[in-house]
């Protein structure tokens, strides 16, 4: 502006300064940023230093979704026993090294804690014998066919100390073997195939039994002991022909009469039979 001497005065206003507040929100923004890097790169690094086992684990420990999860590690930590910078395994019996080494949780709920009895039972409910499994796959095959259906006719299984026996046996319509031969027919090369294709799929040893009815062999030199016996082998060459390993057969015996599934009736065609038993590997 010019004054009354006509001279000109210029006045500067300074720029606002960088010291007024801007508030502190990105600051949140960064840290959650560098949270996120930070869970990035653990996330890479435990991909990287881990086993198969010990990521299965871990997410086992994080989905209590899974009914294992409490007993199919070695400890109570999210890698199941296993160590991230060794091969060292815990120990692992149970619900883990948890009762080698109890946490402080576990501790305080004493050793007849409420919660721990009440633990105890819900594991003992999800165990399931795996031989009772197989089993049931023989069960679950009831109804997709009829032919599955009269196959399954010639099967009963059940469960023993011994391990699973499937028991092969004749009906008075449909034999397993021809009448006094060792030749199996059809319908048991196809049952024998079935149950020797899913025992391949295990590590458990194998048994064969052969067993015959009380009618009298009419050759005097040939009786149901060698009858049996041979028939036992027969079954012994369909099951390692279905993919059982041979050195997987523990014994094959012929039993001829000496052991009837219905005592009451020694004709019956219920005693010619075959038993395969799946044997336990804890034996």
């Amino acid at each position: 502006m010019a004054n009354d001497a006509g001279v000109t005065i210029i006045k500067k206003k300074k720029a606002g300064g960088g010291d007024g507040h801007h508030g502190g929100a990105w600051k949140v923004a960064y840290a959650d940023f560098v949270t996120a890097m930070m869970a990035f790169f653990l996330l890479m690094w435990l991909l990287n230093a881990t086993s198969e086992d010990q990521r299965k684990g871990l997410a086992e420990y994080f989905d209590p979704k899974v009914p294992i999860a409490r007993i199919s590690g070695g400890g109570s930590g999210a890698f199941g026993g296993d160590s991230v910078l060794s091969e060292e395994t815990l120990t692992q019996s149970g619900r883990g090294a948890e009762d080698e080494n109890p946490t402080e949780s576990e501790q305080a709920r004493g050793a007849t804690g409420v919660m721990e009895d009440e633990a105890a039972g819900e594991a003992e409910g999800e165990k399931t014998d795996p031989l009772e499994r197989v089993a049931e796959v023989f069960e679950g095959m009831r109804g997709e066919s009829d032919v599955a259906d009269e196959l399954l006719r010639h099967i009963r299984t059940r469960v023993t100390d011994e391990g699973l026996i499937i028991e092969l046996f004749d009906t008075e319509e449909r034999p397993l073997f021809g009448r006094g031969k060792a030749e199996p027919t059809p319908t048991m090369t196809a049952l024998l195939t079935m149950i020797g294709e899913v025992a391949a799929m295990l590590e458990n040893e194998v048994a064969v039994e052969g067993h015959t009815d009380s009618a009298p062999y009419r050759d005097a030199g040939y009786g149901n002991w060698e009858l049996s016996s041979d028939r036992a082998h027969a079954a012994r060459r369909t099951l390692v022909a279905a993919g059982l390993p041979e050195t997987r057969i523990n014994r094959v015996v012929g039993k001829a009469d000496s052991d009837l599934a219905t005592p009451d009736n020694p004709a019956s065609p219920r005693n010619r039979r075959i038993a395969v038993t799946i044997l336990r590997s804890d034996r």
